[in-house]
């Protein structure tokens, strides 16, 4: 355990504040709640006493670690302790398999990727996805996203770098890399139309889902062959941008925290990290934004994801919407919609999964509204799956604000039809 986690632990007062922000202890008894797995439990695990497994029911979404006024480092305490649970007790059979498979992303991107339409009617599949549920452990009905069928990486390869004065490295993450590449592309977009010459490095997964998945060496290995890529860009004072506030949050904090790594690369890319909405608002603080945005008339609920929230930055998303004409914002007051990266995807999570989110689908459902917006794309896509109303970034709707999406045919075949054929 780490010495941040370990100092934390002692400050526990059993308040019981953590209690009261508990997702998933809510909607299950296979999870006691956070502080009875976390700071109470790890007492005795210290004693040498194996770890419980209700520990494993932890999602990790963080929520206890920001409500908590003593400062404890619960949900990293559970993610620990499940870590060495599983290293002592083992991954056996089919929890092996599937916890492997789902936990590298950038794997599957590229084996389902030349694929795609075999890939995508396999995950459309009731039969093989039945299959996929008794043999392997993910849950039949669980959200799944559909290959682009080319990556982003390509695209950025191909993408004429503007000439410009302020520079920006764009962190993708695989999501975008795999699934979503036009989101990558309204992203640099905005950017270039804010003045800034978009860099895109080779990189690969962040880690998370290995960590979150009890595989710490593996993850390990993800994260110090990333920032090895991001790290001579931030040595020179360049920011980075993150579209993904699970991935930016691995990089920013929990790669230190979780998995203990005392490296100088992850370091000084940490320093120089931001947030997307994050960076947008604090150029807008600075007077460097570009506001000339066309009225967007929709009506949008908007869900701040649990990592986002991990940041610290509050919700700079909802300020860049208050500087669009006509667009008008619900703010949902749901802590989580129960995805919870790779949780929600197994076959014994996944009704816990739905029963957290649905509070969160169903205020989206009844305000009937043509999109919803938020910062993770596991949220999104739980959160089209739970709703049936389509979700995007939050930059999009600003990519489209600035009406980026309306003024040459060519910018239109380049990003907004591809926009329409990866909703389908």
């Amino acid at each position: 355990m780490t010495e941040a986690v370990r100092d934390s632990l002692d400050r526990c007062v059993k308040c019981t504040i953590c209690e009261s922000f508990r997702p998933f202890s809510k909607v299950t008894p296979l999870f006691p709640g956070p502080k009875y797995v976390g700071p109470q439990a790890e007492r005795y695990r210290d004693a040498g006493m194996s770890a419980d497994h209700s520990v494993d029911y932890c999602s990790g979404c963080g929520i206890c670690t920001q409500v908590c006024p003593q400062g404890v480092k619960i949900a990293e305490i559970n993610s620990q302790a499940r870590a060495a649970m599983w290293e002592e007790q083992g991954q056996i059979g089919q929890v092996q398999l599937r916890n492997q498979l789902i936990a590298r992303p950038s794997v599957i991107g590229k084996l389902g990727t030349p694929v795609a339409p075999l890939a995508n009617w396999a995950l459309g599949n009731r039969t093989l996805r039945g299959l996929a549920h008794n043999l392997i452990g993910i849950h039949r009905d669980a959200a799944m996203p559909k290959f682009a069928g080319r990556t982003f990486q390509r695209w950025a390869r191909r993408h004429a770098r503007r000439a410009a004065d302020k520079t920006v490295v764009y962190f993708h993450g695989c999501g975008t890399n795999y699934y979503e590449p036009a989101a990558g592309e309204m992203l640099v977009a905005v950017l270039e139309h804010n003045g800034f010459n978009v860099i895109i490095p080779p990189q690969d997964c962040c880690g998370l889902p290995l960590q979150s998945n009890g595989r710490f060496p593996a993850a390990r290995g993800y994260v110090r062959r990333l920032v090895a890529n991001l790290a001579p860009y931030a040595r020179e004072g360049i920011p980075i941008v993150a579209n993904s506030t699970s991935c930016g949050l691995m990089l920013k904090r929990e790669a230190h925290e979780i998995l203990g790594i005392e490296d100088e690369d992850l370091q000084v890319v940490s320093k120089q990290l931001f947030d997307v909405c994050e960076f947008l608002l604090f150029l807008h603080e600075k007077g460097e934004l570009r506001t000339d945005f066309q009225p967007l008339p929709l009506e949008v609920p908007y869900h701040a994801p649990c990592q986002q929230r991990g940041h610290g930055i509050g919700k700079p998303a909802l300020d860049l919407f208050a500087l669009v004409p006509e667009l008008r914002v619900i703010e949902l007051n749901i802590d989580c919609c129960g995805i919870a990266g790779t949780y929600g995807l197994k076959k014994e999570k996944y009704d816990i999964s739905m029963a957290v989110g649905e509070p969160l689908f169903r205020q989206i459902r009844e305000a009937k509204p043509e999109v919803a917006a938020c910062g993770s794309e596991t949220c999104r896509w739980q959160i089209e799956h739970g709703s049936g109303i389509h979700a995007v970034h939050p930059i999009e709707l600003l990519y489209r604000a600035y009406g980026l999406d309306s003024p040459s045919p060519a910018l239109r075949e380049r990003v907004g039809e591809r926009v329409e054929k990866e909703r389908l």
